[in-house]
This record gives C-alpha cells, structure tokens and sequence, in this order.
C-alpha cells in the first residue's frame, strides 16, 4: 500500500486499499484474506450471498468494527491507526435509514450539520444545497414518517453528505424501492461520482452492480472468488450462444447436419450454437447461412450475463441476493 504524506495522503493512491483483510467470530472465519483496491472517483460494487461478508467488509472499513489481521487504508488514512482520519473522509449509509421519522427533513439535515460542526452559516448554506439537489425542498418541512421509501433514502444519502466526504459506503440503498425510485437512485450515485466521490456499494441486484459500477468484486466464502469489470466477469463464464429458429423443416434440417458443435431442439426447430457473442463469430453465422441458401426465421444472441457469473462462482444451489432477501 502507498506511504502516506505529511497530511496523510499522497494524490496517487487509491480511495481504498486492503491486503490480507481477516474476520473471525469464534471459530467461524468470516473474512479469510481480502486484498482490494479501489480507485478515486469510481463505483466499486461488493456481490456475494447473504453471510459471505459484505456487510463486515464495510464495518471494518469504515472502522466501526477491527479486523484480526491484515491492514487497509482509506483515503489514505491507516484503518487501524489513523481512525479518526478515515471518519472525517467517509459517509456511511446502512441498509435501513437512519432518519428520525418524527422530525421533518429539515431538521433531520441540520442535526447532521451540527455533528459535523458546521457553523451556523455554513451548515444553513449545505442544508439548503442538498435539500434541493436531491429534490427534497417542498417536502423539507414535512416529518419524514410522511415520505415515501424513495424520499427517505433521498434524505438518508443528502445527510450522509453533510460533512462533504470523498468517500460513500452505501449499503443495499435502493433495497424496497419502487423501479422508479430506483433509477432516481442511480442517477444520483452517477451524479456524486462525476463529482469525484469514490462509492463503496454492497447491493442485492446484480442489474444495478453492472449497470454502475466500474469494478465489480464476489465474495464467497470469505475471500475474492473474482473481480474485474462487469464485462471481464462475463467472459470467463462459459454458456454464451447464438440461437437459430426455423419455421421451414428443411431449412432446420439442412442447417442442423452441416453446423458443428451444434444443439438441437426439435420440437420447436431451433439450433444453438456455442459463441462468445463477438462481431465476427456472428458475421460469419450469417455468412455461412447466405452461403448455403439457408434462412432463419429467428436469430437470437445470449451472452453470459452477472446470474451465470454469480451462479458459477456461488455454485447453481445459491440463491441470488435478491432472491435471498425476498425469502
């Protein structure tokens, strides 16, 4: 891991590193040597089964629990011996919110300001530019036990960004939430990142791992089972295929005893070829079937997508996270 620098950064190092991270509780190892290391500025999504760690990665990261060997740096501060530092860079926020509901959202926000020790002036200034970038101005008057789950995790995030912090862990924030408000949560997650927040997320659906996030890391069984872009994940995953459909018995026939390495389905005349899914293994597909004067009514592409790498990795009797969190 980079050394530090008198003010305990240096520009070239990144938002989180970690070598060796180890958990136990008792006889049970949680975490058994977790190396990571995440860049400033991107999306870094944490995946794995209910149990795997993830919410114990967090904790210790964000130094509200130690870890029993290993050591790890966050914005550029030690875990262990530099706690303080790692605090007054970060924001967390946990999977259930951490608003006060009998209290307007206003209020919920200069509470917050006043823990970060913000002035008067200052912390009126930030309640007042949060308030309106997350779109929360007309209800901030309102007590929060009157929002929807959409504004509350609104309001969750506009808190956890009170003290500005460069770093954000969000822990399953779009859990229970409507598609809509989902999506809204999404945007708001690219917006902070094109601002140069560095977001630690931990999330049940594996859609939103590989719709945000620039690197995607299992865990499985208390280490790394992969990481990598959620395109580099895909592509160690065998199962990608191109399938062709026929209408004309012949056609299907014909195509059939001269395709090698061929599946059929009779029944419904279909044929399913293995294929990376590339440009040029589809071109020459199309190539060969204009070549030998043979149609396809139908002409379907699948390419492993994050439930095959999740299901590889996990094994095929794991269920989803989201599954997991619908039992």
């Amino acid at each position: 891991m980079p050394t530090s620098t008198n003010d305990g950064r240096r520009p070239s190092s990144p938002a989180i590193s970690a070598v060796g991270l180890r958990k136990a509780y008792g006889d049970k190892t949680v975490l058994d040597g977790i190396d990571l290391c995440i860049p400033e500025g991107s999306v870094f999504a944490l995946l794995g089964p209910n149990g795997a760690g993830k919410t114990t990665v967090v904790k210790i990261l964000s130094t509200l629990i130690g870890a029993d060997g290993g050591q790890a740096e966050v914005a550029g501060h030690n875990i262990a011996t530099e706690p303080d530092g790692v605090r007054a860079a970060i924001g967390v926020t946990g999977q259930f919110s951490a608003v006060d509901g009998l209290i307007t959202g206003e209020e919920n926000m200069r509470l917050m300001a006043d823990l970060n020790h913000l002035s008067k002036r200052k912390g009126k200034q930030v309640v007042a530019e949060l308030l309106e970038r997350f779109d929360l101005v007309e209800a901030a008057g309102k007590p929060v036990q009157s929002y929807s789950g959409g504004m509350k995790r609104r309001l969750d995030i506009a808190m956890t960004l009170v003290g500005g912090p460069r770093i954000i862990f969000l822990d399953e924030p779009t859990t229970g939430l409507d598609p809509r408000s989902r999506h809204n949560m999404w945007q708001i997650i690219r917006e902070l990142v094109s601002d140069g927040v560095t977001v630690f997320l931990t999330t049940q659906y594996l859609e939103e791992a590989d719709e945000l996030a620039d690197r995607i890391a299992v865990l499985h069984e208390g280490t790394i089972a992969a990481e990598g872009s959620a395109d580099e994940l895909k592509r160690t995953i065998p199962g990608g295929h191109i399938r062709l459909r026929f209408t004309d018995p012949s056609a299907y026939h014909s195509a059939a005893t001269a395709l090698r390495e061929v599946q059929r389905d009779d029944e419904v005349l279909a044929l399913q070829l293995p294929s990376g899914g590339s440009q040029r293994e589809l071109r020459s597909v199309l190539d060969w079937l204009d070549a030998a004067g043979i149609e396809a009514d139908e002409l379907t592409v699948h390419t492993p997508d994050l439930d095959d790498v999740f299901f590889a990795l996990t094994g095929n009797n794991a269920a989803t996270p989201a599954e997991e969190a619908a039992r």
